[in-house]
């Protein structure tokens, strides 16, 4: 018997059931809270549009590649290979664009290669550092991130050197 079948069905009959004992008008919530929903999306279209921009412009004006062989002697002494730094760059940045980037190494390494191995490790073990920031700190109005982004951009740096290391550890590759 699989239990995954029956989890979401379980968690909407809970909160059917906390509902009915708890005298809540189940429709009304759902719709107060679909209500504030699109009024958050809403305040977040003009960072959308800000963040998608921005990788136009560091796509377009070829930031990218010129960061990435600025990085190269760096990346070859932590082990990182050169050929996922442009994921490494974007990752931070952009999930979609990231995942293009990630597309096109596997199309032109293959996935089971050691480079391929690296940027799908990469891929899942970094976050979308500023996209995050920019979408929970706009929907709550906090405007100073402080701390934030030097400890999430650490974060992702830790991350993409261990993805490096632990494809090399865990498949053996010098």
């Amino acid at each position: 018997m699989r239990i995954d079948l029956f989890f979401i069905p379980t968690i909407l009959a809970g909160i059917i059931i906390y509902a009915m004992f708890h005298h809540v008008n189940l429709f009304e919530s759902f719709l107060k809270g679909a209500k504030e929903g699109v009024s958050i999306a809403v305040g977040l279209i003009p960072t959308m549009v800000g963040l998608l921009a921005a990788i136009a412009m560091l796509q377009a004006s070829g930031a990218i590649d010129l960061l990435t062989s600025f990085l190269a002697p760096l990346a070859k002494a932590l082990g990182i290979p050169q050929e996922i730094l442009p994921l490494a760059i974007l990752k931070p940045v952009s999930g979609s664009g990231s995942l293009a980037v990630c597309e096109t190494i596997f199309t032109q390494f293959h996935p089971d290669s050691y480079i391929g191995r690296v940027a799908a490790v990469l891929q899942g073990s970094t976050e979308t550092t500023f996209y995050t920031i920019a979408v929970y700190y706009s929907s709550v109005g906090v405007s100073n991130i402080r701390y934030t982004l030097p400890a999430a951009l650490f974060g992702d740096l830790i991350g993409i050197i261990c993805s490096s290391l632990f494809v090399r550890i865990l498949f053996g590759v010098h």
